[in-house]
């Protein structure tokens, strides 16, 4: 009864606006009555068993079809499993143990221990799937990491490497000062090995669904818009580059040259300045020359582009469909134009549902002495070194020696404690309470 009354309703409303409108509800139309038999086979008071999310902004974007949609998914799942009932291939070299230890739901086992870590400690924040879109995301600044691009912030390897288990280990203890980001240094060293293996987990498992919806733009006309299901190509073209960055992240690591122990540190600080305003570091720039973080203030990171750049995908295309005449047209034509149209209509129905409005990045007020990616001054070195992934901050690598990238952590470390640019025994150290 209730089912046919919401129907009728939506079929009333469909009739009474545009081409492009009737579409969109008769899209809603389809949704409400998946929804409706969804509820009368299982009941208002179960729970359906929990699903990991296609990316649909990267499906949107590589315009594949619902059947295409439909093998990337299944593809996943024979690979991965499922939230609940997780698996990986040998060659993804990750340990199933510790995986189900994080995955499914909140639940102890027969003898009392935890399960469901990841559900519990993560999920409402990074979401199910890992794609930084649990519920509380969009109300956080800084968004929760996104994992499936395989891009992480913080971390001792070079700038396009992954982070070693220990980089997310150390993370997951310590947090990240500044953001929502908590410490989970409660926890025992078990329970944070087992989350940082999932976050691999769901960071290979994103990597490969996106390579896999790139794949399509790549098939011959031969192929009919299906992908090959050989172990050739799934593993050596699609899974292999993925696992190969991960295992190479041990040998990664920036090799930090020795602070000299009879270092001058106030020398230090002033050979810091002078490369933090120089053209070679250039820190100014972004930081501004008070170090408070107001300089160039307007750009993104790379999550937030992908969002960006779908959505002036969109918005030029409905203008250029706006000024589309299809008077001299041929039915082909014609048809085509629909095709797009359709598209930017379902585009921009999954932008306003599978992703979260795009922020500007604010480069870091160095006079807190707040550090996300930690205090200590390796910390500060591993960032200016190699900048930080996935931001706008560049790499000192290549422009500044690697012994005096050590002048400018020492300058950047004393910039909460600096008045008017002077340091002295004799001036109280509170800067902190002057910003």
């Amino acid at each position: 009864m209730m089912e046919s009354l919401v129907v009728n309703n939506v079929i009333a409303w469909c009739c009474a606006f545009s081409p492009v409108r009737k579409a969109r509800a008769t899209n809603l139309l389809g949704v409400i009555s998946v929804v409706a038999v969804s509820l009368l086979a299982t009941g208002c008071g179960q729970t359906p068993a929990a699903s990991f999310r296609l990316n649909l902004v990267e499906s949107s974007k590589q315009q594949l079809t619902t059947s295409q949609e439909q093998q990337v998914a299944t593809i996943l799942a024979a690979l991965f499993g499922t939230p609940d009932e997780p698996r990986v291939p040998p060659e993804i070299n990750l340990d199933v143990a510790k995986l189900k230890l994080a995955a499914g739901p909140v639940r102890s086992d027969i003898v009392g221990r935890k399960n469901g870590l990841y559900r519990e400690h993560c999920a409402h924040c990074h979401g199910v799937t890992g794609d930084g879109m649990g519920p509380t995301a969009a109300f956080l600044n800084p968004y929760p990491r996104d994992y499936r691009p395989g891009v992480f912030k913080f971390k001792s390897t070079e700038r396009a490497d992954k982070p070693t288990h220990s980089d997310l280990v150390m993370v997951l203890r310590n947090g990240l000062a500044g953001s929502s980001m908590p410490s989970f240094a409660l926890l025992s060293d078990a329970k944070i090995d087992a989350l940082a293996e999932y976050v691999k987990y769901l960071s290979v498992r994103g990597q490969v669904e996106l390579s896999l919806m790139r794949a399509y733009f790549e098939l011959d006309d031969e192929d009919e818009g299906i992908l090959p299901q050989s172990r050739e190509f799934l593993f050596e073209e699609i899974i292999d580059p993925v696992t190969e960055m991960w295992a190479a992240a041990d040998d990664a690591i920036i090799d930090v040259p020795d602070m000299p122990a009879d270092l001058d540190m106030v020398a230090s600080i002033a050979k810091g300045k002078e490369l933090f305003y120089g053209n070679k570091a250039n820190c100014v720039k972004c930081h501004g020359v008070s170090g408070l973080g107001d300089g160039q203030a307007n750009d993104y990171d790379d999550w937030n582009k992908v969002v960006l750049q779908a959505q002036k995908t969109v918005e030029s295309g409905v203008k250029q469909a706006e000024k589309t005449s299809t008077w001299d047209m041929s039915a082909e034509e014609r048809d085509e134009h629909r095709m797009e149209l359709a598209w930017l209509d379902r585009f921009e129905t999954v932008l306003d549902g599978n992703a979260l409005r795009p922020r500007m990045i604010r480069p870091r007020n160095l006079r807190q002495g707040v550090y996300r990616g930690g205090m200590r001054p390796l910390d500060l070195y591993y960032r200016i070194h190699a900048g930080i992934n996935g931001a706008p901050m560049p790499a000192a690598k290549g422009t500044v020696p690697p012994e005096d990238i050590w002048h400018i952590v020492n300058y950047i470390k004393s910039l909460p404690y600096d008045f008017n640019g002077t340091l002295g025994v004799d001036r109280p150290m509170v800067a902190r309470d002057r910003m």
